[in-house]
């Protein structure tokens, strides 16, 4: 699937609007009469999107928000069901042999299929971890189920005062497999990683903040857009390759030993330092101006 943005809101996807203004691209989640769920298109157009930005150097930040009550109620699982049963497919066939019980090869189709679906899934939201850009979310309402693995793959989060936070699926029975647990316990604390997720109990925005999950919260989702607008602004200020190569080394430095990553950022910042952009850097902040940046090169296919 390929998706071209402009500077305008694109109506032409399922899930979300886009738009893109001084140097910040606006995700919006847009099916607020279906609580924001996760359906089958979300997990084409979100990477989709996000890997135009990208690839095009149409931003230097990404923020993520969504419309009605909840930032998303998760998975679509009534979209999925749908989907698998009008699948002509063997992954999509639950008929079993002609004594009624399942055909082994139909259940081994089935689940190899299921990980190849989830396979997918989990790209969708390591995209936003692995974009050269920063990408923030603004959560409202409930972020449930999926939306846990979606914000916890975004580099910061901001929340409502009435938003909550709930690993959804042990309540019906699953376990999150999308990106929640390898995320979020390099978050927050394990114990109370393992009480979300072994109760399914809504973690307010009160307490996300104070475990380090959300950094500010805000009054309302007015309040909220405005705060997180104002964090994307100061962001796209600033020399968007050393805003790149901050998430680079962070990320990095969160699955690796501490001499591992000081040998990489020697080497990245060997590669990559730009001695015109550090004197543009330092020439801006004594003239009290916005830097005049190089961006980011698009990535070649």
């Amino acid at each position: 699937m390929t998706i071209k943005l402009s500077n305008k809101i694109s109506n032409s996807y399922t899930c979300f609007t886009v738009s893109i203004d001084h140097e910040i691209a606006h995700i919006i989640l847009n099916r607020p009469e279906k609580r924001n769920s996760m359906n089958v298109e979300f997990w084409d157009e979100l990477p989709a999107i996000v890997a135009d930005i990208d690839n095009r150097s149409l931003a230097r930040v990404i923020v993520i928000s969504s419309t009605g009550p909840h930032f998303t109620s998760g998975l679509d699982i009534q979209a999925f069901i749908l989907n698998g049963q009008n699948s002509s497919s063997p992954e999509g066939n639950s008929e079993g042999n002609s004594e009624g019980n399942p055909d082994s090869e139909v259940v081994h189709a089935q689940g190899e299929q299921f990980y190849r679906n989830v396979k997918r899934m989990q790209k969708s939201f390591s995209i936003l971890e692995e974009c050269r850009i920063p990408v923030l979310a603004a959560i409202q309402g409930g972020c449930i189920g999926g939306g846990v693995d979606l914000t916890t793959a975004c580099d910061i989060r901001y929340a409502t005062e009435d938003a909550f936070f709930t690993i959804f699926e042990t309540n019906i029975g699953m376990t999150a497999d999308v990106g929640t647990f390898p995320r979020l316990a390099k978050l927050i604390p394990e114990g109370i990683v393992k009480e979300l997720a072994y109760t399914g109990r809504r973690m307010s925005a009160t307490e996300a903040k104070s475990v380090g999950l959300v950094n500010e919260v805000f009054l309302n989702q007015e309040a909220l857009l405005a705060g997180v607008m104002v964090v994307a602004t100061e962001i796209a200020k600033k020399a968007p390759l050393a805003v790149y190569g901050c998430k680079r080394m962070i990320n990095y430095s969160r699955d690796h030993t501490t001499q591992d990553s000081l040998d990489y950022v020697g080497i990245w910042n060997a590669s990559m330092l730009q001695p015109a952009e550090m004197m543009e850097a330092m020439t801006a902040n004594a003239e009290k101006r916005d830097g005049n940046f190089t961006k980011l090169p698009p990535k070649r296919a």
